[in-house]
C-alpha cells in the first residue's frame, strides 16, 4: 500500500485517480483550495493553493507520502513551471514517485510526435503549452539534482464523466434536441481524445512501475475527424446527425469563438491538428486506452443523469439563417 497525495483530486481528472487508487487499497490524501469531496472519510484532505509554494510546504508539514500526483492546473491565472518547481521541493522529502499531469500541447502543431520529440519552448504563444512544457522541464531538472523518480503523462483531449469544458456535453445537448451541428470548414481537422479513467490507470501505473521512471509517456487514441467525433457522438445517443458545413472565416465573423460562448464547435475544438503516437504506454507500462466509441458510451450513460436544461442556440441560429437562408 502506498501514501499517495493527490493534487486537485476532485475533478475530470483527479476524481477518478482517486477511486483507481483506493479501489487498489492505497492510502489517499487530496490537496485543494476548498474542503468537501466525493469521497467521505475514505481520504484525508489538506487545503493549499497549488501555485504558492510556501501554503503547499506548510499544508504537508508533518505528513509523509510515497507518491505524488500533480493533476492542477490554475486556468485563471495559469501555473509556471517555478511554481510546479516549488511543489515538488515541498512534497519531495522521502517520496518515491512524482507524477507530472502534462498535456500533449507540449509538442509543436503537426506530428505524429512521439515522447523523444522536442517540446514548445517557454516563449511559445500558447501560455498554456508554454507553462505544461516548461512544469515538465522542471521536474526532470529537480530529477536530475536530487535522484527523485518522477514521470510526466501527456494525455490528449480528456473526456469522461465531470467534465468542466462543454465538449461531448455540448453536441449531445444538441444532437438529441435535434439541432444541427455548425462544422468548421470541411470537418477534416483531426483531434485525438483520451478517457479519464484511462488516465488514472496510466497515471499509477507510471507511480507503480519500475518502467514508469524518468519518463513521459503519451496518452491518446487514434485519431478522427472533427466529422468523425460528431458522427460516434451521435451513435452512441442513438439519433442522426445533421452536419452543417459553415467556413471558418463565416464562423469567426459571426461571433464564434473558442473558449467562451458563443461556442461554435466545443470548447477549444477547433485547434490546427497535433497528433501523438501512444505505443510507448502500451509497451511500456501496458495500458490499452478505451476505444472512443466505447469510452463515449459509458460518458453518455453519465450525461443522461444530469438533467442539464436546453442549451442556448440563438447564435446558432443566426448562423444557420445565413448559410441556408430563410
Amino acid at each position: 500500500m502506498a501514501r499517495a497525495l493527490v493534487i486537485g483530486g476532485t475533478s475530470l481528472i483527479g476524481r477518478p485517480l482517486v477511486r483507481t487508487l483506493l479501489e487498489g487499497g492505497h492510502d489517499v490524501t487530496i490537496m485543494h483550495r476548498s474542503p468537501g469531496t466525493p469521497f467521505g472519510d475514505r481520504v484525508r484532505e489538506v487545503h493549499a493553493d497549488r501555485n504558492d509554494p510556501d501554503a503547499v510546504a506548510s499544508a504537508v508539514e508533518g505528513h509523509a507520502f510515497d507518491w505524488v500526483f500533480d493533476n492542477v492546473y490554475d486556468w485563471a491565472r495559469g501555473t509556471t513551471g517555478e511554481q510546479v518547481a516549488g511543489t515538488v521541493t515541498a512534497v519531495a522529502p522521502g517520496l518515491e514517485r512524482y507524477v507530472y499531469m502534462s498535456s500533449v500541447a507540449v509538442y509543436p502543431e503537426g506530428g505524429p510526435w512521439d515522447e523523444s520529440a522536442e517540446m514548445v519552448p517557454g516563449t511559445d504563444p500558447n501560455m498554456y503549452a508554454a507553462q505544461k512544457a516548461d512544469g515538465e522541464r522542471a521536474v526532470f531538472a529537480y530529477a536530475a539534482q536530487t535522484g527523485l523518480a518522477v514521470s510526466t503523462v501527456r494525455p490528449a483531449f480528456v473526456y469522461g464523466p465531470h467534465n468542466p469544458f462543454d465538449r461531448e456535453a455540448f453536441f449531445w445537448d444538441r444532437l438529441l434536441a435535434k439541432r444541427p451541428i455548425l462544422i468548421p470548414g470541411d470537418g477534416t481537422r483531426v483531434m485525438q481524445w483520451v478517457h479519464t479513467d484511462d488516465v488514472a490507470r496510466a497515471s499509477v501505473a507510471a507511480a507503480s512501475m519500475d518502467a514508469g521512471a524518468g519518463e513521459a509517456f503519451n496518452l491518446a487514441g487514434p485519431p478522427v475527424t472533427q466529422r468523425q467525433f460528431v458522427e460516434i457522438l451521435a451513435e452512441v445517443a442513438g439519433v442522426e446527425a445533421d452536419l452543417v458545413p459553415v467556413a471558418r472565416e463565416t464562423l469567426v465573423a459571426a461571433g464564434g469563438q473558442l473558449l467562451e460562448p458563443p461556442l461554435y464547435f466545443g470548447a477549444y475544438l477547433d485547434v490546427p491538428p497535433l497528433t501523438v503516437t501512444g505505443d510507448k504506454l502500451r509497451d511500456r507500462l501496458g495500458v490499452e486506452v478505451l476505444s472512443l466509441r466505447e469510452g463515449m458510451a459509458q460518458t453518455f450513460a453519465w450525461y443522461r443523469d444530469q438533467g442539464r436544461p436546453a442549451p442556448d442556440t440563438s447564435w446558432e441560429d443566426g448562423v444557420l439563417r445565413s448559410v441556408r437562408g430563410g
